[in-house]
């Protein structure tokens, strides 16, 4: 295999390069070449690959074989000199986001003794598995701001290559994996970081921007970070002051006493949800007064348009507690109907034997106790057929 001249290790922001075509393949169905020489980042190391074109033609993904790029290309290229043009928009928020990464692993070990397990760098957001079990807003608090200090100093950063003999001479913050050619590439954050990396890096850290966790959840016993970097934090911010704003507005409040004003409304619609239940447990027990009294015999049959399964539920149960009867109801529900089948213990009467008889009518899905049986259909043009199926049992 042809080994491939990497352009982006002498200079991560080089946005064009002329090439000459060595090799020309095939990939899942679509042409690939072969450069002696490349621009185009492949992806590796949690950073995914460059986007941009080769002579006009879209590259739709960079892989490496060994030491062979391969350009994976919306169409064929024939010409055997071509002109390659990086997505400079897309290279540099890699740049920022890896950049980034590095100085907020070293942070977390820093002030955490947090090592970082794996990493990945997304379109939206990257994210960084640390070794810690837990860790409270202090403490996160402490790592952003020593990564950002780092990012304020603008200290340089600088990439070289070392023989794998003298890797011991560099501070590594973890054990390096076998470099290419008995070489190991190393990222340096001067006075704070040492890495072993074959990623695309800003000169100085200036460049990443601000570096911000924007979310952390449980793995495998440790703790995964979502973070932002630069552009992609300038618009997270701008993103999330529309949402503060819009909710201060919404609650006639300050954009810092939101987070009172939602547990206040939450409290509150939770005791007005007490109070409706209370209100529908009497308005419940008032229907089932009526409708026993206007019952002509022994079951009570009914199909609700503007009653929720729940509310139907609750005035059988308020029926049978009357007195000796069967109820059958139907309610709607999303795109489905429930048919709610109830019986007084008095009638000594199992409920679930009038299963049946809606099966035969039509397919549903649930079940229930001797007192109570709930049924969902989408069959709902049969319901009616379906209640009148299971009176009929009773008669």
């Amino acid at each position: 295999m042809t080994e491939t001249k990497k352009l982006y290790f002498e200079d991560a922001y080089l946005g064009e390069f002329e090439a000459r075509v060595v090799e020309r393949r095939e990939i899942e169905g679509r042409p690939a070449i072969v450069l002696d020489r490349t621009a185009f980042y492949p992806e590796a190391g949690g950073q995914s690959s460059d986007r941009g074109t080769i002579n006009g033609i879209a590259v739709v993904d960079v892989v490496e074989d060994g030491g062979t790029i391969l350009h994976v290309l919306a169409a064929p290229v024939d010409a055997e000199t071509v002109h390659g043009t990086i997505d400079r928009t897309r290279r540099f928020d890699r740049m920022q986001q890896h950049s980034g990464q590095h100085i907020l692993s070293q942070a977390f070990y820093e002030v955490l003794k947090g090592e970082t397990l794996s990493f990945h760098i997304g379109d939206e957001v990257s994210s960084l598995e640390i070794g810690v079990p837990k860790i409270s807003d202090a403490d996160l608090d402490r790592v952003e701001a020593r990564a950002n200090a780092v990012v304020f100093e603008d200290l340089e950063i600088k990439t070289y290559f070392l023989p794998e003999s003298d890797i011991g001479t560099v501070p590594l913050r973890k054990p390096p994996k076998k470099g290419e050619g008995g070489m190991i590439r190393v990222v340096e954050v001067d006075r704070f970081d040492h890495s072993a990396c074959g990623g695309t890096h800003c000169r100085r850290a200036g460049e990443i921007g601000l570096i911000k966790v924007v979310k952390w959840e449980k793995i495998r016993g440790n703790l995964r970070f979502e973070f932002v970097c630069g552009a992609r934090a300038l618009r997270d911010y701008q993103e999330k002051n529309r949402i503060a704003r819009h909710a201060a507005a919404a609650f006639s409040v300050a954009d810092r006493d939101v987070p009172a004003a939602i547990d206040k409304a939450q409290a509150e619609i939770k005791a007005m949800k007490k109070r409706a239940r209370r209100l529908e447990e009497r308005v419940a027990a008032f229907e089932a007064g009526q409708m026993v009294r206007e019952a002509s015999g022994k079951v009570i049959r009914a199909e609700f348009e503007d009653r929720s399964p729940e509310e139907a539920r609750f005035l059988a149960l308020n029926i049978i507690r009357q007195g000796e009867f069967v109820v059958l109801f139907a309610a709607p529900g999303e795109g489905r109907s429930h048919i709610i089948l109830a019986a007084s213990e008095a009638l000594g009467l199992d409920a679930r034997t009038l299963i049946p008889a809606i099966a035969g009518v039509l397919e549903a899905r649930g079940g229930g106790s001797p007192s109570l049986v709930e049924l969902v259909t989408t069959e709902t043009a049969k319901v009616a057929a379906a209640l009148d199926a299971a009176r009929a049992i009773m008669k």
